[in-house]
C-alpha cells in the first residue's frame, strides 16, 4: 500500500502517518519527491484498512499495491494452473467442452443430451438438479432425484458431472454425487456456500456474479481458496447491463483479464450470456479465440418441451456444428490463421 501526501502536507501530517502505521505493526518507508511525498506501507494490509488513513490530514491519495485475493493471484502462482475433474483437464493447452441439459427432467431426457453431448466432443456432462429460480412458481430442479439421474447417465456415458449446489446445508449431499460443484451467479457471493464448497474436497466452477465486477469474482474464489481448496474453475456468464436484446452482455474481455490477473482456469457460458440459441456458437467461437479454456453448453433433444432455458438450448443439428467449431480450435490452438494468433 502507498499513501500519496498532499502538497501541503506537513512533517506534522506526516509524522502522525508514520507513527500510526507502526501503532498497527507495519513499517513505513518515506520517499520525499520535488513537490509530493510518498509513503510506502508494508505490514497487514487488512489491519491498515481499518485506520481510515485516507481521512488522515495531509493525506490526497491511497493505493492499494498487491491483490487482495492472495490464493489465486498470479503474484503468488506465476503459472496457470489446471484442474482436474474426473480425469479431465481443464486449464492452459486445453479447449474443455462441458455440455448437457439446464435443468434435470427425465432420465430420458438427460440420457438423450448427454449422448448429444459426448458426440460432439463433450468431456464433462452439465446438468442442474437444484434449479435457483427468480420466480418461486418456476422449475426448481428435482433435487436428490435428479443427482440419483446424473449419476446413472454417468455410469452410462463415462461423463464426470458438474452440477450446481444452492444451499450449503445441501453441499455433502451434492459432493456425493457430483464430480465438480458448481456455484450459480445468484450465489456467487454467499459466502458461506463458497466456504462449505471449499471444504468438500471437490472441484469448484464459479460463475461471475451477474452484476459482480471482475474483483468481486476473483475475491468469491478466494472464499473457496482459503478453505484450502484450489481446485476452482471460473466461468464468465455474461453480466447484467442496460442492453435487452440478449440475455446477459458477455463480458468477453473478462477472460484474458482474469488469465492475466489469476492462475485459474477460465472458461466461458455461451448459452446464459446469448439467452438464444442462435447466438450459443457465434459466442463460443468468440471464447475460444480470445483463449478461454472451455465453454459450458445447455443441450436438450427438445426444447420446445423444456421445463427450464428452452430458448438457448442447442439440439442435434446445432451439436454437430458445435463439435466442428470444438475440432477446429484443437487445429488451429497456437498457430497462425490468416494472420491471427489466437490468444493463449
Amino acid at each position: 500500500m502507498v499513501i500519496v501526501m498532499s502538497p501541503q502536507a506537513t512533517a506534522s501530517d506526516l509524522a502522525t502517518i508514520v507513527a500510526l502505521v507502526e501503532t498497527a505493526g507495519g513499517e513505513a518507508f518515506v520517499s520525499r519527491g520535488m513537490s509530493r511525498t510518498v509513503v510506502g506501507l508494508v505490514g497487514d494490509l487488512d489491519q491498515f484498512g481499518t485506520l481510515n488513513l485516507g481521512a488522515m490530514r495531509g493525506v490526497a491519495q491511497v493505493v492499494r499495491i498487491s491483490v487482495p485475493y492472495k490464493l489465486i493471484s498470479r503474484q503468488s502462482h506465476p503459472d496457470r494452473s489446471i484442474v482436474r475433474v474426473g480425469g479431465v483437464s481443464i486449464g492452459p493447452g486445453t479447449t474443455t467442452l462441458i455440455a448437457g441439459p439446464c435443468a434435470v427432467e427425465t432420465p430420458q431426457q438427460t440420457l438423450r443430451a448427454a449422448q448429444m453431448a459426448r458426440a460432439a466432443g463433450a468431456t464433462l456432462l452439465r446438468g442442474g438438479a437444484f434449479k435457483p429460480r427468480t420466480s418461486p412458481y418456476a422449475f426448481q430442479g428435482l433435487g436428490e432425484a435428479g443427482l440419483k439421474i446424473l449419476a446413472d447417465v454417468r455410469g452410462e456415458t463415462g461423463l464426470p458431472v458438474v452440477t450446481e449446489v444452492v444451499d450449503a446445508h445441501d453441499v455433502e449431499l451434492v459432493a456425493s454425487y457430483a464430480d465438480m460443484l458448481q456455484i450459480g451467479t445468484r450465489n456467487a457471493q454467499n459466502f458461506a456456500l463458497l466456504q462449505a464448497v471449499g471444504d468438500a474436497g471437490k472441484p469448484v466452477m464459479l460463475k461471475r456474479g451477474m452484476s459482480g465486477t471482475i474483483e468481486e469474482w476473483l475475491m468469491a474464489a478466494e472464499y473457496v481458496a482459503q478453505r484450502g481448496n484450489l481446485d476452482i474453475v471460473l466461468c464468465e456468464r455474461g453480466i447484467r447491463t442496460f442492453e435487452t436484446a440478449t440475455r446477459n452482455t458477455l463480458d468477453i474481455a473478462a477472460v484474458p483479464i482474469v488469465q492475466r490477473l489469476s492462475h485459474l482456469p477460465v472458461i466461458v457460458d455461451p448459452s446464459h450470456s446469448g439467452g438464444r440459441r442462435d447466438l450459443v456458437l457465434p459466442l463460443t467461437r468468440a471464447a475460444l479465440a480470445v483463449g478461454a479454456d472451455g465453454v459450458i453448453i445447455d443441450v436438450h433433444p427438445d426444447p420446445t418441451t423444456a421445463l427450464c432455458d428452452g430458448p438457448q438450448a442447442l439440439v442435434h443439428e446445432d451439436m454437430e456444428e458445435l463439435g466442428a467449431v470444438m475440432r477446429g480450435k484443437s487445429l488451429w490452438q497456437g498457430q497462425v490463421l490468416d494472420g491471427f494468433v489466437p490468444s493463449q
